[in-house]
């Protein structure tokens, strides 16, 4: 997916935009990449670090000196190296995006004949944060060359933009991705997470609207464009993206996470002797249901944070696999001999359940019970960049759907619908597949009351296909 962080002070922003950038981690694993603008010398200066195989902080720590100004961006990006400097009619620019532009190859078709040319190659494709700022640079002002980027893009795209006159903040089109603004005496700033704020001493000030434009400066922000009224915000943010304690339209990560398994508690009849959350974001639902169950929480497996503290896992599958066997260790004195009941965030491959299961029988579990925080994920995602979800066979329930079916595509409204028999056929599958004693999943009505907002502000496609273009 990726987050961002961008900062304007009157003194220098660097260590701000540092930190700042690196509270965003979890949402990434490509690249990392900073800039800043220095105002006295009038230049920019970038850094651009690949992060598969490390963390942003150790590779940015060393060449901070590098960097001045009172200005800059930030980025952790699933996706193109970032960010880019440009200079054009508006001016000298940086631009960094959270984005997923589906239509990307016939946006690239359509430039090309306009005879303007891709500088910035990635694998060799195409790097859509710069299709985007040529998209931007086509409008006559940066207002204008925004929305000219919501009017052609598919998918999805908020973007920060370092200026020589202060940071532009715009959120997607459709509000599918959050942006935050925070501020403390003498600076402002904007994130995709809140988390990002407070041991940097920012309190939120507002959250940005669909569609909306802000300028930030170092002593207030300037609206430029307003928000538009339709919104459909990812609604996997709290079950599975977000930080504990960020949160988006004023609905905190953890709250929503502990209210949803507090009322599948209420209402589980099974009988188990305790209940325990897979790390990270399956713990918040499990001490939730733990309340609403009325059985005690323990911690029967625990993540090894020293080399492995986030949540979000390697682009490549087999690195995946074995990331979800390496950095979940296993309890043999919580486990044996007990009637366990696991809460997790979703089952999208089921690699990881397949082995966690595997493990938790091997110690001496005498039953297993998986409850998951979110309805089956029937759908990939068009919208947001779901780096474990890149087509619809690499879910578990179309695969199964296929099996059933012999059509991967067919009845999918019906596996959709909670309780129906095809959804109950495909639920007892995946049960048994992995051995599992009992199997459920969320309401999509129970997750959407967790949230908060009217469903027709979250995006559910992945739930339930509903989409907006």
């Amino acid at each position: 997916m990726g987050g961002f962080f961008g900062t304007v002070a009157k003194a220098s922003c660097v260590a701000d935009l540092f930190y700042g950038t690196d509270y965003n981690s979890h949402l990434g694993t490509k690249r990392g990449g900073m800039a800043t603008y220095d105002q006295e010398e009038a230049t920019f200066k970038r850094s651009i670090h690949n992060l598969e195989s490390t963390y942003f902080r150790t590779k940015f720590e060393d060449e901070l000196d590098k960097f001045k100004g009172n200005s800059g961006i930030g980025i952790i990006s699933d996706t193109d190296p970032q960010p880019l400097i440009l200079n054009s009619h508006l001016g000298r620019f940086a631009i960094v995006t959270v984005a997923k532009i589906v239509n990307l190859e016939e946006l690239e078709a359509e430039l090309l004949e306009q005879n303007m040319h891709f500088a910035e190659l990635s694998s060799g494709k195409t790097n859509q944060t710069e299709l985007i700022a040529l998209l931007l640079i086509q409008g006559k002002n940066f207002v204008d060359g925004i929305e000219n980027v919501y009017k052609h893009i598919k998918g999805s795209c908020s973007m920060l933009l370092l200026t020589e006159d202060g940071i532009i903040a715009a959120r997607d089109r459709w509000g599918r991705t959050p942006v935050v603004i925070g501020k403390k005496d003498g600076a402002y700033a904007a994130t995709s997470e809140s988390s990002s704020f407070p041991n940097l001493g920012y309190e939120v000030d507002r959250y940005l609207g669909p569609g909306e434009i802000v300028r930030l400066h170092a002593d207030g922000v300037e609206q430029m464009r307003k928000p538009d009224e339709e919104m459909q915000i990812c609604s996997f943010l709290w079950v599975y993206y977000g930080f504990p304690t960020s949160c988006y339209e004023g609905k905190n990560v953890e709250d929503v996470r502990f209210s949803s398994g507090l009322k599948m508690g209420q209402t589980d009849t099974s009988e188990v002797d305790c209940t325990c959350g897979i790390p990270d974001s399956g713990v918040g639902m499990a001490l939730g249901y733990a309340e609403g169950k009325g059985v005690p929480y323990h911690r029967a497996i625990s993540k090894y944070t020293p080399t492995w503290p986030r949540s979000f896992t390697p682009s490549r599958q087999e690195m995946r696999s074995l990331v979800a066997k390496m950095k979940l260790i296993p309890n043999r004195a919580m486990l044996e001999g007990k009637r366990l009941l696991f809460c997790d965030d979703s089952i999208v491959r089921g690699t990881q359940l397949r082995d966690n299961v595997k493990v938790l029988y091997e110690y001496g579990a005498k039953e297993v019970h998986i409850r998951i925080a979110c309805p089956p994920l029937i759908y990939s995602c068009p919208f947001v960049g779901f780096t474990a979800s890149k087509g619809d066979l690499e879910l578990i329930t179309r695969r199964v759907i296929k099996e059933l079916e012999g059509d991967e595509n067919k009845n999918l409204e019906k596996y959709a619908t909670t309780g129906s028999p095809e959804y109950e056929k495909m639920v007892e599958v995946i049960r048994e597949r992995f051995g599992l004693s009992s199997l459920k999943f969320n309401t999509l009505e129970t997750l959407v009351e967790a949230i908060g907002l009217p469903k027709c502000k979250l995006c559910t496609h992945c739930f339930d296909g509903s989409s907006h273009f």
